[in-house]
């Protein structure tokens, strides 16, 4: 578990399924996720329990927990890719910043990764500005990449190299 100021960053657990539904089910902000806003719960369930596994596994990826309600996810999720998701009702706040200025440090501590690297839409704009902010540098960009309900997106690839 890592603390900042307002938040908690831990591990997942089964009682987090109703908050990551309400996440997971909010078409804005699954607006430019790789996958469809979740339609029911049984298949927030199933990403829960991989997420459960994943974190057993390498303890890299965690929820976002305030006011004892599970707001959004981050950290590292594939490898050295890290990316974060928050409910809308918390944009704009500096909650997704907080997190990961925590989570990054943890990342460099904990494994040997080179660098971290996010795949993001190019059109997502507050996660661009993020991940600017953080110091990461736009190292890619490639067309086509996800097809979700028939709309391809793009992907723009940013690196932040491990400090010296």
């Amino acid at each position: 578990m890592l603390m900042t100021k307002r938040l908690i960053l831990r591990g997942p657990k089964q009682t987090d399924l109703e908050d990551l539904f309400a996440l997971f089910h909010d078409a804005r902000a699954m607006k430019y996720w790789s996958t469809l806003p979740h339609p029911d719960k049984s298949v927030t369930q199933e990403r829960l329990d991989l997420m459960i596994q994943g974190f057993a596994d390498r303890p890299l990826y965690f929820m976002i927990e305030k006011d004892n309600r599970v707001i959004g996810c981050a950290g590292a999720h594939h490898g050295n890719e890290v990316g974060f998701i928050l409910h809308p009702d918390h944009w704009r706040q500096g909650i997704a910043s907080e997190a990961m200025n925590c989570l990054i440090p943890h990342i460099w501590q904990t494994t040997d990764f080179a660098d971290i690297f996010a795949d993001l839409d190019p059109n997502n704009a507050g996660s661009l500005a993020l991940l600017t902010s953080l110091g990461f540098q736009k190292t890619g960009y490639e067309k086509n990449t996800f097809c979700i309900a028939g709309n391809w997106s793009d992907s723009l690839y940013m690196t932040l190299k491990r400090p010296q």
